[in-house]
């Protein structure tokens, strides 16, 4: 009889046990730490502040006028027209919101739901290593197999090689799951690195499902905040035709526990996202989808002065955090995007990630978490990556200054 779906989604997860029980992930291991110890937690990646005022407001209004039933199930109509309204007016993208765009219960939602309409066993779904944790649980739901393209570190942030992108799609490569800005590394891929995976996706009639959650938190080189160091691979030749990007309002607005995302793409991908997504939720909270709507419009400027100034607060706690690692001795990576950062604790003396982050918080009060966690347990990339750590500086600067002052306990 063959072995039920939840355990290949455990030893995808890298939790199932040799005895067969399944063991906590360092996440929750991680965050069970943080608790017991007082340690400030830069391991899980949410801000400690939530977002702005007046799309509290607006949503508390729908809720007290309602309705509060059951929403449409592709969302919203007016949720639903502002995203196709947000992707013309920062990505030039032209998107019909009646078939192209689905509302879905956060973007990990519409990842999952996106790889189970996609996807067959037999057929092989590629992404980026190191890779967010959701995605090989979910592609090991489907019977795929799972394949992984290194991001390796360099002096400017982690990028792709040529050779290793040629070399990683091949005739039974269905779906690349992609994500910039991307979680954990902070690295946002250029127009030059996504047009290595655009050629090979077209020579192989690939269809990429990209995550674009962190595409308004980014920053730019010269000081200045650049919204639109982002690009999205729909915007490359002969792409639209076979992308479905990803998106949500969790961490733009800093409201991750309100779960509202979107996806949109061909009508005819989105058709089958849809058959698929309408048996797991079915629908979110209409409330909060009309609020997320009148914040994406934005006709008033509040949410893009809220962003702006996010973005801004999130780089200089960003280069505080960084500032501090490179005085202990790590040798820490400055993202382009994303909540979070990657340093190396080989220079520190720490040659094994995990254990340095188990000790972490009794020895310096700071609760983090090894980039192998990010990994395919045993490839070569987790091997090469395993005295990595990463950090996230979304939280305030209190926490932040708690870490610094207890960091320096690391050193050797």
């Amino acid at each position: 009889m063959p072995e039920p779906r939840w355990r290949d989604v455990a030893r995808a997860a890298g939790l199932l046990r040799p005895d067969g029980a399944v063991a906590s992930t360092i996440f929750a291991e991680m965050t069970a730490l943080a608790t017991r110890t007082g340690a400030a937690n830069l391991g899980q990646g949410f801000p400690d502040v939530d977002g702005p005022e007046h799309i509290r407001e607006a949503a508390a209004a729908y809720l007290r006028e309602g309705p509060n039933q059951y929403a449409p199930g592709p969302g919203v109509p007016e949720l639903r027209s502002a995203v196709a309204a947000h992707q013309r007016r920062h990505y030039g993208l032209e998107v019909d919101p009646e078939r192209e765009v689905l509302v879905t219960v956060g973007a990990t939602e519409a990842i999952a739901s996106a790889i189970l309409a996609l996807v067959a066993p037999g057929d092989e779904v590629l992404t980026l290593e190191p890779f967010y944790d959701s995605y090989a649980a979910t592609i090991a739901l489907t019977g795929a197999t799972h394949r992984t393209l290194p991001l390796r570190p360099a002096t400017e942030g982690f990028r792709l090689d040529p050779e290793d992108v040629a070399a990683a799609f091949t005739d039974r490569t269905r779906v690349l799951l992609l994500n910039s800005p991307h979680n954990p590394t902070g690295t946002v891929l250029g127009r030059e690195q996504l047009a290595l995976l655009a050629e090979q996706a077209v020579a192989h009639d690939v269809v990429v499902v990209t995550d674009e959650v962190y595409e308004h938190l980014t920053y730019g080189p010269d000081g200045r905040e650049h919204e639109n160091l982002h690009v999205p691979i729909a915007t490359l030749p002969g792409m639209a035709e076979r992308t479905v990007t990803i998106s949500s309002s969790g961490k733009t607005l800093s409201f991750t526990g309100w779960k509202v995302g979107w996806l949109h793409g061909p009508a005819e991908l989105v058709t089958a996202i849809r058959t698929v997504k309408q048996f797991l939720t079915y629908v979110g909270p209409g409330a909060l989808q009309r609020a997320i709507a009148g914040a994406l419009e934005d006709t008033d400027g509040r949410t893009g002065a809220y962003v702006a100034d996010l973005r801004a607060s999130l780089r200089r706690r960003r280069d505080v955090l960084a500032e501090v690692l490179r005085d202990v001795g790590f040798a820490p990576l400055t993202p382009a995007g994303t909540y979070f950062l990657v340093a190396d604790a080989a220079p520190l003396g720490w040659d094994d990630a995990v254990e340095l982050c188990r000790q972490m918080p009794e020895r310096a009060g700071v609760v983090a978490i090894p980039i192998t966690a990010f990994c395919t347990p045993g490839s070569a990339t987790a091997g090469s990556l395993r005295s990595w750590v990463r950090f996230t500086f979304v939280k305030s600067m209190p926490v932040l200054e708690q870490a610094a002052a207890g960091l320096p306990r690391l050193r050797r």
